[in-house]
This record gives structure tokens, sequence and C-alpha cells, in this order.
């Protein structure tokens, strides 16, 4: 009788359909309606910021592997995704030329000087934003063009009329920040569409709702904590802004988000308090990526301390 054969292979054991670049598919696919919203809001020029954005982070993560010899990973829609979702936090009327210095700081500088995919400490897109704040100030915060359709060429963003503190928002202003006809960055503004997006994420099990859930929710506390509840600053807070954008799409980002369900939900309390920290106490009035960026420089110590139990393995007793 013949002896059944056994093949031995190494960890892990599970097969799975999902890939890198399947996984940025979906991504994309669920910035539609962002995408869309923003090109609707502020016209052509919203698009042609993304695509300059686009363009560039893909061209430098191309021309930086190609000098340094690494295989040139452009297929797999990472860049594509970060130049993206730098444009989307992007005020519409900055010059064109900076959104290709905002993509070599994102790929360059964040991601591919320290080992490119998977092994970038912090959101490449939330960084090269931030580079581009601490350069050019003036124009990050003051390039904000109405939507189309508005009298003003310029206005002020709703969460720079709440840090001015005479501003009481009002049914109108909460329906206009729910389908995005406010003045914003270019893919940050539409509350639905963002929503619809990163519903689409979940479902599809990209993301789990423990990030998104917890930063929210935080934001909400702080808000009624902080600004009551018969106004309804907490639920403008939500809104506003780049909150919802942030929760679903950049403080879930695999490298630099906590692999545990308890870490994530940490790490998203810890954007959701920050954020709010900033928008009360700090000296800008938006907060979202630069929590974002905080928290992540906290996800080695939160993956550190909040580990699942081994299968099998009891816990050590600590003796008093």
């Amino acid at each position: 009788m013949t002896q059944p054969k056994y093949t031995v292979t190494t960890t892990p054991h599970i097969r799975s359909s999902n890939s890198i670049e399947r996984t940025m598919y979906f991504v994309i696919i669920s910035l539609t309606p962002a995408v869309v919203s923003g090109v609707v809001f502020f016209g052509l020029r919203a698009l042609l910021m993304m695509v300059i954005s686009i363009a560039s982070a893909v061209f430098f993560e191309a021309a930086y592997q190609k000098l340094t010899g690494k295989a040139i990973t452009v297929k797999d829609g990472s860049a594509v995704i970060t130049g993206l979702l730098l444009a989307l936090v992007l005020p519409s009327g900055l010059p064109l030329w900076m959104p290709v210095i905002g993509a070599f700081a994102a790929i360059v500088l964040v991601k591919q000087l320290f080992g490119g995919l998977g092994h970038n400490f912090l959101n490449p897109a939330l960084a090269g934003r931030a580079i581009l704040m601490a350069a050019y100030a003036l124009p990050m915060t003051t390039a904000f063009i109405a939507p189309r359709g508005a009298d003003a060429v310029a206005q002020a963003t709703p969460l720079m009329r709440l840090y001015d503190g005479d501003f009481v928002p009002e049914l109108n202003d909460f329906i206009a920040a729910f389908l995005g006809n406010i003045s914003g960055s270019v893919g940050e503004t539409s509350a639905l569409a963002l929503l619809v997006g990163g519903i689409f994420l979940l479902v599809m099990k990209v993301i789990t709702w423990h990030i998104p859930v917890a930063f929210i929710g935080s934001v909400l506390v702080m808000g009624v904590i902080f600004g009551g509840v018969a106004n309804g600053l907490a639920l403008y807070h939500v809104l506003t802004g780049g909150l919802i954008l942030g929760a679903f799409f950049m403080a879930t980002d695999y490298p630099t988000s906590p692999v545990t369900a308890m870490g994530k939900i940490v790490f998203g309390i810890g954007c959701g308090v920050i954020t709010m920290v900033i928008r009360l106490f700090g000296g800008f009035p938006e907060g979202v990526a630069y929590a974002i960026l905080l928290m992540n420089l906290t996800v080695p110590l939160i993956d550190r301390y909040i580990r699942p139990q081994v299968l099998g393995r009891r816990r050590k007793r600590v003796e008093k």
C-alpha cells in the first residue's frame, strides 16, 4: 500500500485573494465620489490639481526606484493613491506647482527613503501636506476657493469661522456641509461623498470600523463637552474639515496604524482627542492632519503593549 505524501511548508497557510493591487483598486473606487464632488464644487481646476499630483507621485516613485536600481512598483497603485489623497487635502486655489513639491516630499522623503511601501512610519500624503504647510503657510491657509455658484472668489472655511468665535451654524450650514457646498480643500467638503466611499471600504473589508468609529466618536464626545448639544457644534465638527476623510482614508493606512482591534480603537481615540485639542485650543482651526501624524509615531508603542493573547498560552500571573 502506497503511503500518502505530505508537503511540508512554512507558515502562513491561509490563502487569500487580497493583494496590494486589489486593495488600491478598491480605495480608488471609494474615493471616486469625493473626486466627483471636488470637481462639481470647485471646477476643472480641482481636477487638474488631482491629475498633476497623481502624475508627480507616480513619476517620483518610478524615478527614485530607477535611480536606486530597485524594482519599479508604480503598477501597484500606491503612488496613485498617495498623489490623489494629497490633492484632496489641498486648497483648490493653490498654485499648480505646489502639489508637485508635496508629491516629492510624500513619495521620496517619507515613503521611499524609508524602504518604500509598508516601511513608511508616517502617512505619506499627510506628511506631504504638513511639509507644504510648514514651507508655504500663507497660501496653504488662504487659497480656499468658494464653491461654484457662490458670490465670493475666496471664502473662509467653516472651521475658520468657528475658530473666530462669532459663528453659530444654522440648518442651511449643516445641509451645505453634508452635501459639500462649502469652502475647503478639494476632497474634504462633502461628508456625503466621503461617507459613501468609507462605507464601501467597510463593506469590501478593506478597513475595519474600529479607527473611524473611535476617531469620529471621540470628536463628538469632546464637541459635546466643550460646545454643548443644543447648538449642534459637535455634529458640525464632524461634518466639516478633513475629519471624515482622515478617519476613513488616512488614519486607516495599513503601515501607519495598529494591527490589533483594541490598538486601533486607542489609535482612533488619540486622533480624535488631538484633533479637538488643536481645533479648540491650538493656533490653527484644523488639526486632523497633525493628529494622525502624531498618532502614527505612537503605533510601535501601541503594538508593543496591546497584543492579542497567543492561542493556547496562559497569561503569567503577577505575584504580589
